[in-house]
């Protein structure tokens, strides 16, 4: 009875284990391991933990492996699941039902947008409309006795009295027009010629006939303001003795503003004079306004990489002031052609060619293909698509970024894995001849040795040292001049050939470069023909083949390393162990 109890708890743990890897794993891996022939399910039994447990990763740094989820000791990113792609097709990944559950991703159907037209986010800041700028300047010489606006940002109105003044001329051109009326019978001319000198300082009519009826001069004279406006520099004081034309006040109107915003250059092609842009303000909580263009200006500004766009708008109420900043929206007309557009949370890399993953409709698995698009222009939370995208795809909105991630650590075409040559298991004929078959052993041994040298170059770049790898480099080369191409015959004599140009010139090129990261440049090119030559001719030694996605600005590299470990000859000790194992180059 007691034996019959163990053996049901050993088949209930079977059944549990298997499930579990059933749901994690994949439907096609169980299937492939049930109709294996001599299945030894004691082993699984007696390790179960292996099926159950979730691996995570870090997406830049797959080195680091562990059993529960968190973020990445290296570069704080958070931890995503190991995915095992077992898709032939190097452009889709595939994926578990509970990885995609756990990653929170999110698809939406594509279709067609029309007639809602562009909206434009803009920044800007009020500003005085420079055409009701004004100078109220004195047409009388003499001394200020009195001023009747002191102080800068005073609101003057046009007619207003603004100051006194004390002025000698002025008191000698009255008693000429006393004098030219006791003669105006004699001669009439006289007198007129004598009020008309007054008229031209601007005196008025009223105080002329004031002199005239009263018979006397008066000593002093009113200035008035020629035109209203908010006073922004004051040039008198009281006391000061001025000519004719000198400057009072500078004055600007304020009840109509300029609104200056800053166009890019990617919206200018949308933007028109006529257009109307709402705007608000933090000063004006709650309050929308709205400003026509009115002009655009035609030089760009170098600095800001910026066109101005100048609107107006009305300032009845005076809330506006000049220097607020403010935000707008400009809404462009609304097109009758339909458009293709995209999520922008679902594009990476948002250049003018870009990356998104499609969900495959037709798949039982959960799988998610690489797609490069073209971009047009933004439109609000989309973007509009030029090409590479049609109606009806079903496009990854959310966690397009775990996917491509996921694609990279499995060697699949991805964002950054732009550069890596990846042969899918349905390609016709490999990137890469292989001669390993037809090679002489010698051959290989002599690659091999030529593979220690190149060991010790990448060594140099990995301690980031510029004059060790001079040395490296040239010890390379004398070992590749040891290399006997009379070895190997026909196509692969010719194949080698072109590596071997490859190999002397990256290399001599090297030894003449101070600059390490230069270096490290003719390196990697380096690299590219050494993976070329021991993959299609064989190696006496086990070597590795490994991948930066970062180096060079994301485009990404590779290095042959005799370890597993990942030591990095395009960072050093700025990022060692930024990289993956993509190959084995096992002993041929």
């Amino acid at each position: 009875m007691e034996n019959l109890k163990n053996v049901i708890v050993l088949l209930l743990a079977v059944t549990i284990g298997v499930g579990i890897g059933y749901f994690v794993f994949g439907k096609n891996k169980n299937e492939a391991a049930n109709q294996m022939e001599g299945h030894n399910h004691s082993a699984e039994m007696s390790e179960p933990s292996a099926v159950e447990e979730t691996i995570y990763t870090c997406s830049m740094h797959p080195q680091i492996r562990q059993n529960e989820m968190g973020i990445c000791p290296i570069c704080e990113m958070d931890l995503i699941p190991v995915e095992t792609n077992s898709s032939s097709d190097p452009l889709v990944f595939q994926m578990t039902e509970e990885a995609v559950k756990i990653s929170n991703i999110q698809t939406t159907i594509i279709g067609s947008s029309k007639g809602g037209g562009k909206s434009i986010m803009l920044n800007g800041k009020i500003k005085p409309d420079e055409r009701r700028s004004a100078s109220i300047v004195s047409h009388l010489p003499g001394r200020i006795e009195k001023l009747f606006v002191t102080f800068t940002g005073e609101k003057i109105a046009k007619g207003q009295k603004i100051a006194t003044i004390y002025s000698p001329e002025l008191v000698s051109a009255q008693r000429e027009l006393l004098e030219a009326l006791k003669l105006k019978d004699i001669s009439p001319n006289l007198a007129a010629a004598a009020r008309q000198k007054l008229a031209y300082w601007k005196i008025p009519k009223s105080s002329i006939d004031q002199i005239e009826q009263s018979g006397k001069v008066q000593s002093l004279m009113n200035i008035y303001a020629d035109e209203g406006g908010i006073v922004m520099d004051k040039k008198v004081s009281v006391g000061d003795y001025i000519q004719e034309g000198s400057m009072l006040f500078e004055t600007i109107g304020l009840e109509r503003l300029w609104v200056i915003f800053d166009g890019y250059e990617e919206n200018m092609s949308n933007i028109r004079v006529g257009n109307i842009i709402k705007f608000t303000t933090p000063a004006v909580p709650g309050k929308t306004f709205s400003a026509k263009v009115t002009y655009i200006d035609p030089i760009l500004n170098a600095a800001t990489r910026a066109v101005a766009i100048r609107t107006e708008v009305s300032n009845r109420g005076g809330f506006l002031k000049p220097e607020m900043f403010v935000k707008g929206m400009l809404q462009t007309a609304s097109s009758s052609k339909s458009k293709i557009t995209v999520p922008k949370t679902s594009v990476l890399w948002t250049g003018t060619r870009s990356v998104i993953y499609l969900k495959d409709q037709e798949t039982e698995v959960p799988s998610f293909r690489y797609q490069e698009i073209t971009l047009g222009e933004s439109l609000g939370e989309f973007y509009a698509v030029k090409a590479g995208l049609n109606l009806g795809d079903e496009v990854v909105t959310n966690g397009a970024f775990v996917i491509d991630a996921a694609s990279q650590l499995n060697n699949q075409k991805s964002m950054m894995n732009q550069n890596v040559n990846i042969k899918p298991q349905n390609a016709g004929t490999p990137a890469i001849p292989d001669f390993t078959e037809g090679t002489p052993d010698n051959f290989k041994a002599q690659l091999s040795s030529l593979s220690d040298k190149y060991l010790l170059l990448k060594d140099a770049f990995v301690e980031t040292n510029a004059e060790v790898a001079k040395e490296a480099a040239t010890t390379f080369l004398m070992q590749l001049e040891n290399v006997d191409m009379t070895l190997i015959k026909s196509d692969a004599h010719q194949y080698w050939m072109q590596q071997l140009a490859a190999l002397q010139g990256h290399g001599k090129k090297i030894t003449t470069l101070d600059d390490v990261e230069i270096q490290r440049q003719q390196f990697d090119f380096l690299s590219d023909a050494m993976i070329n030559s021991i993959t299609a001719f064989g190696t006496k030694n086990k070597l590795f083949v490994q991948f930066c996605p970062m180096a060079f600005d994301n485009k990404g590299a590779d290095w042959i390393s005799d370890i597993n470990e990942v030591r990095n000859p395009y960072f050093g000790d700025k990022m060692m162990k930024c990289g993956l194992v993509t190959d084995t180059l096992s002993i041929k």
